[in-house]
């Protein structure tokens, strides 16, 4: 015998009504998640599109204003080479277009140290001191640029230099500061000495002793080297090598009758020229370094 049918309640017809429109709900959310995904899947693809096309572009600019800063280099010292040797304003005039464009990457120091030379050879009454104010005044600038860019980055202090002291001093040293300066950049810290032994007062160098100790944590002195400093050593491409990955530069940024200026900055290696290759010891540091640091 059949069974009689049985009541439907309304749950059961709730249920009976909601299975379409959950078939509904389905293709609804299949197809937003479709479109969503689709115009997700586009926007990636443009911005890899664009990131790709802006790294062409700045590739070819690149390219491009390398070969041109190589053809104006080329050209300015193939002129300055073949200037007539008494023709000394033009060979400024040159010079100046150099420092002003490759300060950063040429060493210049043997041009400007050349054109002094054969500048302090002309006689009185001629147009000695005004070309020699030249390119003196065209390196106190470039010394200006290089510390200002460095300055940011690294670690300096500044002190002037009694000259008739200097002087007196005979054979002696005369130290910068009283007590070694301890700069600090980021976490490290290293403490500089300047002794200073001699004055040149006709071409305006300094002869001065750089001493660098408690580098890297240790209470030893890492470095005892002596040089001339002049208007024309320039701390980005003229500096020192320290043994914790930096650079130590001095620079002669005033001289003024019987006082002058020195200033001692000291910066990471990276921001040292592009001829100025690191060690591979420091890159092994360096890689020690970012492989023991803790991960954020």
């Amino acid at each position: 015998m059949a069974d009689p049918p049985k009541h439907k309640d309304a749950w059961d017809k709730f249920g009976v009504l909601l299975q379409p429109v959950g078939g509904l709900l389905t293709a609804m959310a299949v197809a937003f998640l479709g479109v969503f995904g689709s115009r997700a899947l586009e926007e990636r693809q443009s911005r890899d599109t664009n990131a790709r096309l802006y790294s062409e572009l700045m590739s070819q600019r690149e390219v491009a204003e390398s070969t041109l800063r190589k053809d104006v280099l080329g050209a300015i010292l193939q002129e300055y080479l073949q200037a007539s040797p008494t023709d000394l304003d033009a060979k400024v005039l040159q010079l100046e277009l150099l420092s002003n464009n490759f300060h950063d990457s040429l060493d210049l120091r043997p041009l400007f140290h050349d054109l002094q030379r054969k500048l302090l050879k002309l006689p009185e009454g001629s147009d000695q001191q005004e070309l020699l104010a030249r390119i003196e005044n065209l390196a106190r600038e470039v010394t200006s640029k290089q510390l200002f860019t460095l300055q940011g980055r690294g670690a300096r202090f500044s002190r002037p230099v009694d000259l008739a002291e200097l002087d007196a001093s005979g054979s002696g040293s005369v130290p910068l500061t009283p007590e070694p300066q301890t700069l600090t950049i980021g976490e490290h810290k290293c403490d500089i000495s300047v002794l200073l032994r001699s004055a040149d007062r006709r071409t305006r160098n300094i002869r001065v002793r750089l001493e660098a100790s408690a580098c890297n944590g240790t209470d030893t002195q890492t470095l005892n080297t002596t040089f001339d400093v002049g208007f024309y050593d320039f701390p980005i491409i003229d500096n020192t090598r320290l043994p914790n990955g930096w650079r130590c530069a001095i620079a002669l940024t005033n001289w003024v009758d019987d006082f002058a200026e020195l200033t001692t900055i000291c910066f990471p290696g990276e921001y040292a020229s592009l001829k100025d290759r690191p060690y591979y010891e420091e890159v092994i540091q360096k890689l020690r370094e970012q492989s023991d640091a803790p991960s954020t």
